[in-house]
């Protein structure tokens, strides 16, 4: 019974082999490769999932009208927020050297956007040649992830400004200029991987050329290993830093909150602390996770269903840059009172003329109020 036994292993394990040998010899199942196809001189010839992806509305349609809305938003919006911050702004504070590399960073990802919105109603064909496709790839994955690093130092400086009132650190704009400056630099210099290799391929079963949707079975080890340690050091690093930032100012927060007259103002920092780690955990998180899901399943050569939510979180990422604006709204004063005068068309002269008059006015009415209440007969009223 021992002898027959090993036997059927045997035959089981030679069955086994045979089976792995088949598949290896066998014409490859360009299902198998995720969204990269069978590669040949002509180009890729990609799967039915993706041409039904490459083809349908939600990259023909869907995908060109967020990014139309993200156009619309964020370019007047972010060139308003640098209006206010360079020439409105006259104190310079570490938050607002942040906040203003952020609009920078913002508005030079949302004017490429028109590119975009032109591939995708071309059908997903892009017409403008292989190095504006290298510069739209990197400007707007790099553009993305400086987003992420500005939007984490904005969250560490205002924990140094709530947990550490007291410290200097919180107030040298020339170390916040600093990070800004290496932020920018190091960002660019990780982007440089992208231009090493072809980002258009000539879809041949679609007859189109794609920009960065369809990947070189010969180059997609280098495209997952770069988007892998990107994730990694562009998102889940600057994730981590922020979220524990942001726990930690909820916690100096509530020990606070028991002087009922700062309860209140407490209560908005709060509400403001949560709404803007919220937005950026839902603007970042899917679209991060995704990139490592997908790459890690192009690496592994395994069967990849999930490219359009992949791209489709791409635009919560985009949505992000028209959002932004909208949070130095609502967290910074002066940057409100820039904006309104600005909407207004009021200069810097008339406002400081209009404060001028209203504190005489507000000490005015101080006086006559005192006045009166001390019993005194005569008009102190100017």
């Amino acid at each position: 019974m021992g002898f027959d036994q090993r036997w059927m292993r045997l035959i089981f394990l030679l069955a086994c082999v045979e089976h792995c040998l088949s598949l290896k010899t066998a014409a490859p199942d360009d299902s198998l490769r995720g969204y990269t196809g069978n590669e040949s001189k002509e180009g890729v010839h990609v799967s039915l999932t993706a041409r039904m992806i490459l083809d349908g509305p939600l990259t023909t349609v869907f995908l060109p009208v967020i990014y139309i809305v993200v156009f619309a938003v964020g370019l007047p919006t972010n060139a308003m927020a640098i209006w206010v911050f360079l020439f409105r702004t006259k104190k310079k504070h570490p938050g607002s050297i942040y906040m203003a590399n952020l609009a920078l960073s913002d508005l030079l990802f949302v004017i490429w956007t028109p590119l975009k919105i032109a591939y995708h109603f071309n059908g997903n064909n892009w017409i403008y040649g292989e190095a504006m496709c290298k510069v739209l790839v990197g400007f707007f994955y790099g553009n993305m992830y400086c987003s992420i690093l500005f939007i984490t130092c904005i969250s560490v400086q205002r924990y140094w400004a709530i947990v550490h009132p007291l410290s200097q650190n919180r107030r040298n704009n020339q170390l916040a200029a600093g990070v800004c400056c290496a932020i920018w630099v190091a960002v660019w210099l990780l982007t440089i991987p992208l231009y090493l290799y072809d980002q258009t391929v000539k879809v041949t079963n679609l007859d189109i050329i794609s920009c960065h949707d369809v990947t070189r079975p010969s180059q997609k080890n280098m495209a997952a290993g770069y988007f892998l340690t990107m994730g990694i050091v562009g998102f889940v690093v600057p994730a981590v830093v922020c979220v524990v930032s942001y726990v930690l100012m909820l916690k100096s927060l509530r020990k606070s909150m028991t002087d009922p007259g700062i309860t209140k103002n407490r209560h908005k920092a709060v509400v403001l602390i949560i709404t803007v780690l919220v937005m950026f955990l839902v603007c970042f998180t899917p679209s991060n996770i995704m990139l490592l899901v997908h790459y890690s399943l192009l690496l592994a050569g395994v069967d990849n269903n999930g490219y359009g939510f992949y791209i489709t979180t791409l635009c919560l990422a985009a949505l992000n840059s028209c959002l932004d604006p909208f949070v130095y709204y609502f967290i910074s004063d002066e940057f409100r009172d820039h904006v309104r005068n600005t909407l207004r068309c009021r200069s810097d002269r008339t406002v400081k003329r209009m404060n001028v008059s209203f504190s005489a006015l507000k000490f005015s009415k101080k006086s006559s109020t005192y006045t009166s209440e001390s019993g005194n007969t005569q008009s102190s009223s100017c």
